[in-house]
């Protein structure tokens, strides 16, 4: 027989300890460093956890080693992934504030997180300030040998837990697995929806604005040439009519910003997740 995984309890070397308080995590001041003598170039970013208020300075290649590690752990639970690495245009400003803005919604996630939140690794990343201590930490995190199919040796159910038949496990499985590629065929379309709404909002909305615009300050030089006195409100509103259709095209073209972005800033992170769940699916069936 089968014990569905929902209701496990992961014991991982926390000593009893009550599940905390949800924190959180900012992710600021991203600033330029150098080592080697100025041979080599990197950025940092500041850290500040909610539960212990000390701030520590990461860099990319630290977010991306924890992620591996929490891959390697924890073989059934979709981590969400890191932005991608790139290789040229890295101390750019735009992309330095697009990579922060996505280490940011990563790290909302982790600290949302019951059992990834509390992970060692995770932890040691948040909280370690000393250089010697990392190193030493990040060799204990690297040794752990209940990974991969091990991780199923530390789970237990918790008393009154169901107990379901293999047949009943297929069964859940597949019903999850036909929902997680509907949703996938969802999300994928509407983040390409909205993506393609935002770029005619930038772009085409702002354009159009603008040209009506223009037409009116068009109209409106027409009637400066004529200097009577009862025209000098109609050449006033002429320009004011100009005006605001300016800024309403600029309206446009910042609106993404408080609304589409976020929602596909979202997205993304659910499409990650999403990616994750075959192989999950794969893990569990193998290990029924």
């Amino acid at each position: 027989m089968v014990t569905s995984c929902v209701w496990c309890t992961v014991h991982m070397g926390l000593s009893g300890r009550r599940t905390p308080t949800r924190s959180h995590c900012t992710i600021d001041e991203p600033t330029k460093q150098t080592k080697f003598k100025g041979m080599k170039s990197y950025i940092s970013y500041r850290l500040l956890p909610s539960h212990t208020n000390q701030q520590v300075h990461r860099r990319y290649k630290h977010f991306d080693w924890l992620y591996a590690r929490l891959l390697e752990k924890f073989p059934v639970i979709s981590v969400p992934r890191i932005p991608e690495k790139q290789a040229t245009g890295r101390f750019e400003e735009d992309f330095i504030s697009k990579r922060r803005k996505g280490l940011v919604w990563w790290m909302d996630h982790m600290c949302s997180h019951p059992i990834l939140s509390r992970c060692d690794a995770f932890q040691h990343f948040l909280t370690c300030t000393d250089e010697k201590a990392w190193k030493q930490g990040k060799r204990k995190c690297e040794k752990d040998e209940m990974v991969g199919a091990n991780f199923f040796l530390t789970l237990t159910t918790m008393p009154g837990s169901p107990v379901l038949e293999p047949q009943e496990v297929d069964g859940k499985l597949d019903a999850f697995k036909a929902f997680a590629k509907r949703m996938d065929e969802g999300v994928l379309l509407l983040n390409q929806t909205a993506g393609e709404f935002a770029r005619k909002q930038a772009s085409g909305f702002k354009k159009e604005y603008q040209k009506v615009g223009l037409a009116f300050k068009g109209l409106g030089q027409a009637f400066e040439i004529d200097q009577q006195p009862f025209s000098a409100g109609l050449n006033k509103a002429m320009s004011f009519t100009a005006d605001a259709y300016d800024v309403i095209g600029e309206m446009f073209a910042e609106q993404p910003r408080q609304d589409l972005d976020p929602i596909m800033d979202l997205l993304a992170v659910y499409q990650g997740h999403l990616a994750n769940f075959p192989d999950i699916i794969h893990v569990q069936r193998g290990n029924q």
